[in-house]
């Protein structure tokens, strides 16, 4: 008897332990053929003002799959502007940091308790805060203008922002207030974040001759940027031209010489120009970066928004225009005495990132397109 009663018992423990195992380990099981799902790739877009930042960041804004903001760190410049650039980069780079995440509590900071959606600064050149689930009168798919947005998605509560965020597979950033590439390291080697950045630059002179038509509404970041007694007199925009294109060296620096192992294959120089000379070839380069398709609506719109006739008379607006034209403008409205300033501020930037000097007056009348490169492409 004491035998078959310890048979029984030896029984029911293996059962108990088998079905203990099994209950264990039968969802991992049945989940492993399941893919997981991928972690969000994380784009920044670094340049500074009126480099053509916004159109690119209009590349990665109409994408289906980005969930992109234009410049989220403009709140942290508005509320602290007392402070010099150097000093908020750490806020700016927390704030980044937790777009990146999807984290919008980190705007709690820097607005007030009663925020909606369209309190973001410029919400309305985001597809993804137009479409489902932040606006749901367009479609994720659809090519949507900021105009069009504005007029219908604006009364959403601020919480859409962070719902919507969460269902992309790429989260894209584009920012200007960044001025060296070191303060952004630790957001590399963070384990939460697939950070890769696009580096956009352009020719010194046409970011001078853009920035002169812009001089009010760029005044309180030239502050940040210089210092206000800097900004000051003739040479006051000269001086602001000195530090943006001396960060621009430093940046290119960082990320392309001498890198650190993390920063390998994620970080991407692009120039303006190369841009709006082959808009295609170049989207689909800034694409294949991201791990992002470019689909034949995207090339259709790409195409479409870089051939028109528009002259790009709305200093803030993206709009169909012929880009390529547009760009080079500062060749026949910048005086030469101009642009030899510009250049002596800029020499480095211009001699590293590609571009030639202009020697004379009558240098400047027969540049042609071609020749206003040193090297041709990177």
């Amino acid at each position: 008897v004491m035998k078959s009663r310890r048979v029984q018992v030896f029984l029911i423990l293996a059962v108990l332990s088998f079905l203990l195992i099994h209950f264990h380990f039968l969802p991992c099981s049945n989940n492993a053929p399941m893919e997981e799902k991928p972690s969000p790739v994380h784009i920044l877009i670094l340049s500074s003002w009126r480099s053509g930042s916004s159109f690119t960041g209009q590349i990665f804004s109409q994408h289906p799959n980005v969930f992109y903001l234009m410049e989220p760190a403009w709140h942290v410049w508005v509320t602290m502007y007392q402070n010099s650039a150097k000093v908020l980069h750490m806020a700016v780079r927390d704030l980044v940091r937790s777009v990146f995440l999807c984290d919008m509590s980190v705007f709690d900071a820097y607005m007030s308790s009663q925020k909606k959606k369209s309190d973001l600064f410029q919400w309305e050149t985001s597809r993804a805060l137009c479409s489902p689930p932040a606006c749901d009168l367009f479609s994720r798919s659809d090519i949507i203008t900021a105009g069009n947005c504005k007029t219908i998605c604006g009364k959403y509560p601020f919480s859409k922002v962070e719902e919507a965020c969460k269902t992309y597979s790429h989260v894209a950033v584009k920012e200007v207030r960044f001025f060296d590439l070191k303060v952004l390291y630790p957001l590399f080697t963070d384990p939460s974040l697939n950070l890769k950045i696009i580096h956009l630059v352009r020719d010194p002179r046409a970011v001078f001759r853009s920035r002169e038509n812009t001089v009010a509404d760029l005044q309180r970041d030239s502050n940040i940027v210089v210092g206000s007694q800097r900004t000051k007199g003739e040479m006051g925009p000269y001086n602001t031209m000195e530090v943006i294109c001396k960060s621009q060296v430093e940046i290119y620096k960082a990320g392309s010489q001498a890198i650190p192992s993390f920063l390998k294959d994620r970080y991407l120089l692009v120039r303006y120009e190369d841009i709006v000379r082959d808009p295609l070839a170049r989207a689909a380069q800034m694409y294949r970066f991201a791990e992002l398709h470019f689909t034949p609506e995207l090339q259709k719109w790409v195409h479409n928004i870089t051939h028109g006739k528009g002259q790009g008379a709305q200093a803030f607006e993206i709009g169909s225009r012929d880009a390529l034209r547009v760009s080079q403008a500062w060749r026949k409205t910048l005086p030469f005495q101009k642009i030899e300033k510009v250049q002596n501020v800029c020499k480095d930037a211009m001699d590293l990132l590609g571009y030639r000097l202009l020697q004379s007056e009558e240098e400047q009348k027969n540049m042609t397109l071609d020749l206003l490169f040193a090297q041709n492409s990177f």
